[in-house]
Formats: structure tokens, C-alpha cells, sequence
């Protein structure tokens, strides 16, 4: 387990560079993704070439999290990356925990490995260290790479303070200003916006090899494999017609995975290019993705939008975030400017006073969804900066955070369309 004590630390350089380095060494590398974050598989798997698949023990029962687990059969290693600090979850324990990586690395048994910005500091670096050791004594801990170090002196510094706290360090990184990569709303752009990923990748690599000791920490990994123990989510339909363009990049990788082995077929298309969903679907399914972004060519999609509609008077559509907001009568941007989407639900949302809608998500439906009937109750995740401005047709859902305080987000539902702020990760377990 990647981890650290904070977001910011350079995580998931380490992580991406630590994935090609051992794919390249001739290993099977299976990543994945503590917590609910969306963007880092697609970079974990152009990292490894695997899919990596999100773990969540506030979202995920113990049967669903061993299958997703078993994932790793067949490869030689895994390397999770962790969310936020090691030990920061929620404050209301979920299907399995409140949602912290010590929590996965604990669980699965694997050890922790803790990335140290050791900026500003030296020796001091090691009771920061030190603590995120002991804080858990169940926790296995492999031991430490610092990173962003100033010079040769401050790194033996460093390590002085490393070993005299009986702590291993696998590596150093000296400071570099190339090795970030670009973000948007306190996350990476997506993958596929990146315009030379590959390179980077590549880049990150050469940098951990150099100065990371891999067979040290090839030897500290250890833990067990999931085992098929339950079940990847069912399927909503047999033949879904699913957006995937740079407007609809996100739905959970194991969801997707669950639905192409149940035997339903998915059927790409892109809103942006106006193509139509497939006219045999059963289901179209608008994912999460950035259509603020491109709310002008949404609006130019007439041959897409008008494909909706008729799809939409006998067969469902439904939408997830950003694919809820593209069901609505309108999207304005940040400057203000209102675009016309598709009008299957009435909702009206604006980011031009951008507010940040970010947490877990328990929700029991009052009205069905596809896949799902009334009374079902759902685990999922929303992260958004629109405001509602207009959401006026019946509630699909009530929803509550993390700690069981209700939230205006709904989602809507109007005759064979509906749609929810929240991605689904999970039917409640609990």
C-alpha cells in the first residue's frame, strides 16, 4: 500500500513510477485504487497495463471487496494506492470501516508503504514517520520513501533520524519540479487528457529505479489474495448503450467488469462526436465525466439528443453526475452562459458560482432506477461543483452523507429517465 500522510505528498508519482519500474522488470504488477477516486485507475492501468479496480471498505461488503481483490490472481505483485492521509476516513463507520487505506492495508495484510514529503524538516521527518507506524500496532509497515530531498546533507540528515527510529528507508527522491502531473478540482486531469502519459510514465520510472530500492521492497511486500466470495454488481440490462467520450469518461471499473461478465453487451458511444446511443439498447447510460467543459458541443448534439428522447419514450436512460446534468433542460457555465441539454428531466444546475459537493453517499431509492427497485439501498460517491438551480420533477432517492444527514441532492426521475449526483459504487452490504 502507497500511502502517506497527506494528499500532496507525491503518492501517485510514486505509484505510476513504481508500476512501470517493476512491469518493466519482467513482473505482473496488479494495482489498485483505495477509496472511491475515479481518475487514478486509468493511470495505474496505463502505468501497468492491468486495470486497476477501486477498494472501499466504507462502500463495499466483504464479499464484494475479495472478488474485486481476486483481481490480482495471476500477477506477481500488488501495489494499492491509498486516499488522503493512511488513517483518514469518515467519521461513521460504513459497510466494513470509515473508508481509511490503513483500513484496506490492515484488512488485506498488505504493508504500508509511506511516502514523506520531507520538506523543511530533517530528522524531525522521522516522529512524523514514526508515528503513522505505531499509530495502528496491527498494521504492517514496510517502511518509508522521502521525498522532494534538497541535497546529499539532507538526505543523510533524514536518514539519521530514519534509523534511529528504527524505520526502513526504501528510497530517497531528490526534489524536482517536472514530476507533477496536472489537475482540476483537487484531482489529476483524466488519463486520456493527458498529452504525452506514456512519457511521463516513462519519466517516473527511470526516477524511481534510480533512487528507490526496488528489491527491497519487491521482498517487504506480503498479505493474501481475495477469493471469490461473492459477486461483481449485476448488470441493469442486457444490451447498454454507455457515453464515453471526454465529457462521460467514469463509471467504477468493477461495475463494468461485473456487467461484462454477467454477459451484457456495452455499446460505446460519444455524446460530443453527436453520435446516437445504439437504437437496439435497452438501457442508455450517461456516465460522470466534465460536460461543463463541453456544454457548447452538448448543446450542438442535436442528432444525440434527439436519439434521447426517442429512446427515452419506451426503454430507460439514466444519468450519474455529469450524465444527470446532461438529462436536464439547462447547464450554465462558469461565465454564465445557459446551454440547452437534453430536457428529459427538468434539472437546472450552473457552475458559474462554483461549490464543492464532495462525499460518500447512502441512498434508498423511492422510485426504481435501472437495475434496482424502490426500497433498494445504495452505496456511492458524489463530487461535483454545480449548483442545483431547478430540480423539479419527482426524487429518485433519499440521500445521506457519511454520517446520515440528508442532503438536497436527490437525483430525479420523470417516466422511463432518471438520474443521481451520487455514482453508484455498491448495493448496501450492511
Amino acid at each position: 500500500m502507497i500511502s502517506a500522510p497527506a494528499s500532496g505528498t507525491g503518492k501517485t508519482t510514486v505509484m505510476l513510477g513504481l508500476l512501470r519500474a517493476l512491469s518493466e522488470s519482467g513482473l505482473k504488477v496488479q494495482p489498485f485504487k483505495s477509496g472511491p477516486d475515479y481518475i487514478d485507475p486509468a493511470f495505474h492501468h496505463a502505468a501497468s497495463g492491468r486495470a486497476s479496480f477501486n477498494l472501499d471498505s466504507w462502500a463495499m461488503g466483504a464479499g464484494l471487496m475479495d472478488t474485486i481483490a481476486a483481481e490480482a490472481q495471476g500477477a506477481d505483485i500488488v501495489i494499492a494506492e491509498g486516499s488522503m492521509g493512511l488513517y483518514d476516513g469518515v467519521a461513521t463507520q460504513g459497510a466494513l470501516g470509515f473508508g481509511s487505506s490503513a483500513e484496506l492495508a490492515a484488512r488485506m495484510g498488505w504493508p504500508v508503504v509511506l511516502v514523506v514529503d520531507v520538506s523543511g524538516q530533517a530528522q524531525s521527518a522521522a516522529a512524523v514517520a514514526l508515528g503513522f507506524a505505531r499509530y495502528r500496532p496491527d498494521l504492517p509497515f514496510a517502511g518509508v520513501i522521502l521525498n522532494r530531498v534538497a541535497s546529499p546533507r539532507h538526505e543523510r540528515l533524514t536518514r539519521l533520524g530514519m534509523d534511529a527510529a528504527g524505520l526502513h528507508v526504501l528510497g530517497a527522491l531528490p526534489r524536482r519540479g517536472d514530476l507533477r502531473l496536472p489537475e482540476r478540482h483537487l484531482g489529476l486531469v483524466q488519463a486520456a487528457e493527458h498529452p504525452d502519459l506514456d512519457a511521463a510514465i516513462a519519466n517516473y520510472a527511470d526516477f524511481l529505479r534510480a533512487h528507490v530500492n526496488l528489491e527491497a521492497l519487491k521482498t517487504a511486500a506480503k498479505g493474501r489474495q481475495g477469493g471469490l466470495s461473492g459477486t461483481l454488481p449485476r448488470p441493469p440490462a442486457q444490451r447498454i448503450a454507455i457515453a464515453r467520450d471526454a465529457a462521460f469518461s467514469f463509471t467504477y471499473p468493477h461495475l463494468l467488469e461485473g456487467w461484462r461478465r454477467a454477459g451484457a453487451e456495452l455499446l460505446p458511444f460519444s455524446p460530443l462526436a453527436d453520435e446516437i446511443p445504439d437504437p437496439q439498447a435497452d438501457l442508455v447510460w450517461l456516465p460522470g465525466g466534465y460536460p461543463e467543459l463541453h456544454a457548447g458541443r452538448l448543446a450542438a448534439a442535436t442528432r444525440f439528443r434527439a436519439a434521447l428522447v426517442r429512446h427515452a419514450q419506451t426503454r430507460p436512460v439514466h444519468g450519474e453526475c455529469g450524465g444527470y446534468m446532461a438529462l436536464g433542460d439547462a447547464l450554465v457555465d462558469k461565465e454564465g452562459v445557459r446551454h440547452q441539454m437534453a430536457g428529459l428531466l427538468g434539472l437546472v444546475t450552473s457552475y458559474e458560482k462554483r461549490k464543492m459537493h464532495l462525499g460518500y453517499r447512502a441512498a434508498e431509492l423511492v422510485a426504481p432506477m435501472p437495475g434496482f427497485k424502490p426500497g433498494a439501498r445504495l452505496r456511492g460517491h458524489e463530487f461535483h461543483y454545480s449548483t442545483i438551480l431547478e430540480q423539479p420533477d419527482a426524487p429518485l432517492a433519499r440521500v445521506c452523507d457519511a454520517d446520515g444527514h440528508e442532503v438536497p441532492e436527490t437525483g430525479s426521475c420523470r417516466g422511463h429517465v432518471s438520474g443521481s449526483f451520487f455514482h453508484l459504487i455498491a448495493e448496501d452490504a450492511s
